[in-house]
């Protein structure tokens, strides 16, 4: 039997207003009364319907988050950083993986405005600008997590991306090293074309090496494709002597690669990864990195979300928070 509102105040000699007050934590009801209520509640096992409440007050304190993949320790990591500051914020998180198809995240994004959210948090590699119209006609904010939005209309939360990919080549450099790869996710994608290809081109730059080409491998952020980008990478006539990887998967892809063919790291091969996820630490020898601040990103988002939707002064929606280089194992001291 599904037990109402009304049940607890027939059972408590009250009003339903009273019983609404006691639920919502209103100040205005004598002790005494607001005993009575709560004894009435757990002796009938009431539960407030959280839509209904939702429809009256025009909240459902719930926000929606979209994920490109659920199962990547790298998008985990900001997930929880959201979904701690929404718990400290008294909101619940429904979680949604768009698996990276542009379709299906527009699909998610408008079935989670149907489903009366108070904002949305996205987490997306390519945002498009039919992702920024959908954006900018929505009833409720929206911030990114993670994800760069060229034109800057959308409030954001990321690191320097494009200065932490010339710090690391730059790292490089500073060690003699003027044959350095680069190994990225798709290229289609801003972040990693208009941001972390050119940090790499502006390091060379800055030191007066030329761009070559065949140095630039476009992988897939999995493991499979690390491999596949050094095996490329070995077949060159010039080879390279430093390699600085998108993700921290690849670049595992990439040192176990290297391994398989009897070559040392970081002896023959010195690497840096962009992603400083657990998975840095679980490989020998262990990644140097940038360390991107990935609960913080999350975390930070969810605040700024938080700021939006209680109509608080936002003094930057633009938020970039501080990188740095952690180095380990894979690059020589």
């Amino acid at each position: 039997m599904n037990i109402t509102i009304y049940d607890v105040a027939r059972e408590a000699n009250v009003s339903m207003a009273t019983v609404s007050r006691v639920v919502n934590g209103n100040p205005n009801v004598k002790p005494a009364t607001r005993k009575k209520v709560l004894d009435v509640i757990n002796k009938l096992g009431y539960r407030p319907n959280a839509v209904a409440r939702g429809l009256a007050s025009k909240k459902t304190t719930t926000v929606g988050v979209i994920i490109p993949d659920i199962s990547s320790i790298f998008f985990a990591e900001l997930a929880r950083g959201i979904e701690d500051i929404a718990t400290m914020y008294k909101y619940n998180i429904i979680l949604s993986s768009s698996d990276q198809n542009k379709e299906k995240e527009l699909r998610l994004f408008n079935t989670m405005l149907g489903k009366q959210v108070d904002g949305l948090v996205f987490m997306g590699d390519n945002i498009t600008e039919d992702h920024v119209a959908e954006f900018e006609k929505s009833p409720v904010p929206i911030v990114l997590a993670g994800s760069i939005e060229e034109s800057g209309k959308i409030p954001s939360v990321n690191i320097d991306y494009e200065q932490a990919t010339f710090d690391s080549i730059q790292t490089f450099i500073e060690k003699g090293h003027k044959n350095i790869a680069f190994v990225i996710g798709p290229l289609h994608e801003p972040i990693n074309k208009n941001k972390k290809l050119a940090g790499y081109k502006r390091a060379l730059s800055h030191a007066g090496i030329e761009f070559r080409e065949e140095l630039v491998v476009e992988g897939d952020y999995t493991y499979d494709s690390g491999i596949e980008s050094f095996e490329k990478l070995i077949e060159l006539e010039n080879k390279p002597t430093a390699i600085f990887v998108g993700s921290d998967e690849m670049a595992l892809g990439v040192v176990h690669g290297a391994q398989d063919k009897s070559y040392e790291i970081p002896r023959d091969f010195e690497i840096i990864s962009s992603d400083n996820t657990r998975l840095s630490l679980m490989v020998r020898p262990q990644l140097t990195t940038i360390v991107q601040p990935l609960y913080d990103i999350g975390a930070v988002a969810m605040r700024l979300l938080t700021k939006y939707m209680n109509k608080e002064t936002v003094t930057n929606h633009i938020v970039v928070l501080p990188h740095r280089i952690e180095q380990r194992s894979s690059t020589l001291g």
